[in-house]
């Protein structure tokens, strides 16, 4: 079975997905969330929708992401094959690699699937409070 699961773990990583677009940030020390409630993509095993909330919460630096671009990067997921996992860390990479914040969390709320309500969390930057920097993205996945 892992062999069956190794192809499709890939999937929709590496497709071809709207840009980001951004505008140079007028402000320091603030934080910014957005909340995309609508947010739908394909199980690349079962071919059914997945739907789900999309928080992505950064505190920028040099560059802001722009809403619109935003909304359509977001809306290509609606027909493409991924696992929940991959597309939470997706976009947190597509959107650290846009706008270079100092720290950005993307937290993915799942409807339940066969009784399983899901989240994932994907982090980068320092951790608020703390010395800490992630040098590497934080996952957690909670059933």
């Amino acid at each position: 079975m892992a062999k069956k699961y190794s192809q499709l773990a890939q999937a929709g990583l590496k497709e071809k997905l709207p840009c980001l677009e951004t505008f140079p940030n007028q402000f320091s020390g603030y934080t910014i969330t957005n909340i995309i409630p609508e947010f739908t993509s394909v199980c690349p095993r079962t071919g059914q929708p997945d739907f789900g909330t999309i928080t992505i919460e950064y505190m920028p630096d040099k560059l802001v992401v722009e809403l619109k671009s935003l909304k359509l990067y977001i809306q290509s997921y609606r027909h493409l094959g991924i696992f929940y996992e991959n597309a939470v860390n997706r976009i947190l990479k597509d959107f650290v690699r846009a706008c270079r914040p100092i720290r950005a969390k993307v937290t993915g709320e799942f409807a339940p699937r066969g009784g399983i309500r899901t989240v994932v969390e994907a982090s980068y930057g320092r951790v608020p409070g703390s010395k800490k920097n992630l040098t590497r993205r934080d996952k957690r996945v909670t059933l």
